[in-house]
């Protein structure tokens, strides 16, 4: 199979834990063989089991890429968007990306799915199969619809010529109330969850009779200046030739903390105490001080160094407009190397835990509003400062000047405390040389 997975997002619905650099994807919150595992993760080893030989490119955002390689090493393909442009957009640019980057021929069937639906592994067996009818040309499009468990107004709904499991499309709809979706569902009407398949050249054709490029490289270039459009609306819904595959099997979308508590793997997860008086009560708790829960019924608590929420469960699905309100910086982030934990923030000065795993390297890189101050907590590497290599053990501190250029190269996992100092301190205060 080729697969691209879109991987967006912003971060609002599963505030605290995510946020515009750790979607919700990213949390570690499913299990698989005792180990904690991401959504990310779990969906790569669902369709790697179901297709061994399955090529994965993630479409994704520059500010989850480091997240993706943190978690899933160099396992799948990426396919980073400049600046956030929508579903088309997005699709395009992966599909130019396949084609010039990766060698997929024109000829070749490709599949767009979210990473982030909680499904079996018949969801995947059904995503191949849309691949081998995409193949064989029935339709210009192939999408997969979900077989309704409810008449919801979360969704929109492909509206099927018949009830049979692959069905030309008569008609799409937008989300409809209770009452309109029940005739629709009278209809055979199959839930539009964003799952499609077509041949890589059809793709690449809609893309260019739409946008003016030559190849991949000068799409990724002018990006920023694409009009944001969804796949729905730019290609699907002025397509006529489509069929769409039936899917029956268990589907969720954990996109809110209530659908999230009812398939994680733990009611806690981190430092926390439930009395024997709570009732349907999840905590999550990335802070290293415990949560104590007495008399709670129904209700999500979440934490982390981003903030704490407090919610009845049924309520948490309409936080979006608040965590809107909330201005901070990311306090957490995952790096291609590890993580950083932001621990203290004064003016002048920012706390930070480094904790890189052995073997990797940050970027050869140079602040010019602060200095940096390391000390190393634990583990081994070494320290390149302007050229020159230092060995660090811990106990080590080193003081970087404004203007130095430096990185971290690991032997053993490494932690140290890293405190930046300076007027200005900010993320784009970051220059990246080659390594000399």
């Amino acid at each position: 199979m080729n697969i691209i997975l879109l991987s967006g997002g912003s971060g609002k619905r599963l505030w605290p834990l995510s946020n515009d650099v750790r979607s919700k994807q990213f949390i570690k919150l499913f299990k698989h063989n005792d180990e904690y595992e991401s959504m990310v993760q779990r969906v790569y080893r669902q369709i790697t089991t179901v297709d061994a030989d399955a090529k994965i490119t993630i479409a994704t955002s520059k500010s989850q890429a480091s997240a993706i390689k943190n978690q899933l090493g160099e396992k799948a393909s990426i396919c980073v968007e400049p600046c956030r442009r929508d579903t088309f957009p997005a699709i395009a640019l992966a599909a130019a990306y396949l084609h010039d980057e990766l060698g997929v021929t024109e000829h070749e069937a490709v599949v767009v799915c979210p990473v982030d639906p909680y499904v079996d592994n018949t969801y995947y067996e059904a995503v191949k199969t849309l691949q081998e009818l995409a193949e064989q040309g029935g339709a210009n499009l192939t999408l997969m619809g979900i077989e309704p468990t409810y008449p919801s107004e979360k969704y929109g709904y492909i509206i099927p010529e018949s009830g049979e499991n692959v069905s030309k499309v008569k008609e799409f709809k937008e989300k409809p109330d209770v009452e309109t979706a029940k005739k629709y569902l009278a209809q055979s009407a199959l839930w539009n969850a964003g799952i499609f398949a077509f041949k890589l050249g059809y793709l690449l054709d809609k893309a260019h009779s739409m946008i003016d490029f030559e190849d991949y490289r000068d799409l990724f270039n002018k990006y920023d200046t694409l009009t944001k459009i969804s796949f729905d609306y730019a290609v699907v819904e002025k397509e006529s030739s489509i069929q769409v595959l039936r899917y029956s099997g268990g589907w969720k979308d954990v996109g809110t903390w209530n659908m999230m508590a009812e398939v994680m793997a733990d009611k806690t997860k981190g430092k926390a105490i439930l009395d024997e008086t709570c009732e349907n009560t999840n905590v999550v708790n990335e802070l290293n001080i415990p949560i104590l829960c007495m008399g709670c019924k129904d209700m999500i608590i979440a934490a982390s160094g981003d903030g704490i929420l407090i919610s009845d469960k049924e309520r948490s699905g309409y936080m979006k407009p608040y965590v809107e309100k909330i201005e901070t910086e990311a306090k957490y982030a995952e790096k291609s190397w590890g993580t950083y934990t932001v621990i203290d923030v004064q003016p002048g000065s920012m706390t930070v835990k480094v904790s890189m795993r052995a073997g990797e390297h940050m970027t050869y890189h140079m602040h010019n509003y602060r200095e940096e101050v390391w000390t190393v907590v634990s583990g081994k590497g070494k320290a390149i400062v302007d050229g020159m290599e230092q060995v660090l053990r811990t106990g080590d501190v080193i003081t970087i000047a404004a203007g130095c250029r430096h990185t971290v190269k690991t032997i053993t996992a490494l932690d140290m405390i890293e405190v930046q100092l300076g007027e200005e301190i900010s993320v784009t205060d970051k220059i990246k040389f080659p390594m000399e």
